[in-house]
């Protein structure tokens, strides 16, 4: 998505939020939120905009079957052949046919299939329509421009969070749209972009700068200020994308769950996953994980079952080795911990075990963001051995680091805890409940100026999670 597309988005919101506030029935409304979200689609994705459509109305038809008792289990396979089937073709084949060519010795043609913007939400979202009804008829939905408003709403249609139907089925029958619900929406989708422009673009330059160097030229102190940066980075981007369709949500009178619970404050890696990216792995819990067994058949089910989910969660990510063995690595690290063998429930271990997480998961990170493993696992090496790297390169990485990029990182820290939700909910027990909710939207206002100075001033750049 360019930046173009951000400035369309701009200029979408207004328009469509306009006409949605003049006109009360609610079926004209859902028509709006459906149009722009079409039009949003394809103003970025052209092409891809009918293979949505296409998966909405076949996801449709199978909830239809789902819904019924003759064809109710052909239509689940039918409906995991379609989107899974459709993340492997546009997502997975030239992957697929790499392998195939380095164990056979073949010389196959890799195929280069665009990858649709948010086919990995949109696929999932489609998935968990068809099996909830499968499991409950009742949850089958008779209208298919319900279905299609659910799947493709656009506050979340391109990178999350996953919602399932049940969690907005009746807010599609009725909603409620106030100057209250417009103004909360409108300050956590300003926080959220905030996030974005103001944190994760700083962290992001000085990741970028040290993951486009040769693992070579890295010194120690340079792979660190990488690894550490990333790491903020791709949770201020995704987590300010998930606040952005939150915030936009609760405007059309949609409450989404939250998607992040300060994952950083964590000590265990089990921890870690019930904070990060909260829809995907409840999506796996709920859809693989369970039906797999859980955690009812004994410790080394449980194991197995834990592995391959995780093992399926990196696979989701992308179509890269990296991927998967940064799934693998949490997957692992929750397997000791099932054992004990890293003792995370005892007392003693919980300050140890806030930065055995920490580690864990920047240097997972590390491996996430790296384009081959050989990469990933050159610079953690570096972090982990005196190394001078070349002087110049060096010198060039820490010349990134601004009065800016200090002030962002700082303010990282911060909005990793949860203290600022600790202060609001005291100060709404008190009398000062009105002031602070007035300093709040003061404050957003300046939180959007700035933010909009900054993708003005600087060069554009796209949610991490826009490509998968």
């Amino acid at each position: 998505m360019t930046f173009s597309s951000v400035t369309f988005l701009f200029m979408l919101l207004p328009v469509t939020f306009i006409l949605y506030a003049l006109i009360k029935n609610l079926n004209a409304r859902n028509i709006i939120l459906a149009a722009a979200s079409i039009v949003f689609y394809a103003f970025g994705e052209p092409v891809a905009v009918m293979i949505m459509l296409i998966s909405i109305v076949l996801n449709y038809l199978f909830g239809l079957g789902a819904s019924g008792v003759k064809w109710d289990k052909l239509s689940v396979v039918l409906a995991v052949l379609l989107n899974i089937g459709m993340l492997a073709v546009y997502k997975y084949s030239g992957f697929f046919v790499e392998i195939f060519n380095g164990i056979t010795g073949l010389s196959v043609p890799v195929p280069q299939i665009r990858l649709p913007i948010g086919i990995s939400f949109f696929t999932f979202q489609g998935l968990s329509y068809v099996i909830d009804v499968y499991r409950d008829k009742k949850n089958v939905q008779k209208s298919l421009f319900s279905v299609l408003l659910y799947i493709s709403f656009f506050p979340q249609l391109i990178a999350g969070p996953i919602v399932r139907y049940s969690d907005i089925a009746d807010r599609l029958r009725d909603r409620e749209f106030s100057v209250d619900r417009v103004a909360r929406g409108i300050c956590r989708f300003i926080f959220g972009l905030a996030k974005k422009v103001l944190i994760a673009n700083q962290m992001g330059l000085l990741a970028d700068k040290v993951f486009g160097c040769a693992t070579a030229e890295l010194g120690t102190g340079a792979a660190w200020v990488g690894a550490i940066t990333y790491s903020l980075q791709i949770f201020f981007d995704f987590s300010g994308y998930s606040d952005m369709a939150i915030g936009l949500g609760c405007v059309f009178g949609f409450d989404f769950r939250e998607n992040f619970n300060y994952p950083f404050i964590s000590s265990s890696i089990q921890e870690f996953w019930r904070r990060w990216h909260i829809s995907l792995s409840t999506w796996f819990k709920e859809y693989v994980y369970i039906p797999l067994g859980g955690n009812r058949k004994g410790n080394a089910r449980t194991t197995f079952n834990k592995l391959v989910v995780f093992f399926l969660t990196g696979l989701w990510h992308g179509a890269n080795f990296t991927f998967i063995v940064w799934g693998m690595l949490h997957g692992l690290c929750q397997m000791l911990e099932t054992y004990q063998i890293i003792p995370t429930k005892k007392k003693w271990f919980r300050p140890i075990g806030h930065i055995y997480t920490l580690l864990i998961v920047i240097l997972g990170f590390v491996i996430f963001r790296a384009d081959t493993l050989a990469q990933g696992i050159g610079i953690i090496g570096t972090m982990f051995s005196p190394h001078a790297g070349s002087a110049v390169a060096n010198a060039e990485i820490f010349s990134c680091i601004s009065p800016m990029a200090i002030l962002a990182f700082g303010l990282s820290l911060i909005l990793s805890t949860p203290i600022f939700r600790l202060i609001r909910e005291r100060v709404e027990k008190t009398e000062k409940a009105a002031l602070y909710n007035y300093a709040a939207y003061a404050g957003s206002m300046v939180l959007f100026a700035l933010s909009v100075l900054s993708l003005v001033s600087s060069k554009y750049n796209p949610f991490i999670y826009f490509r998968f």
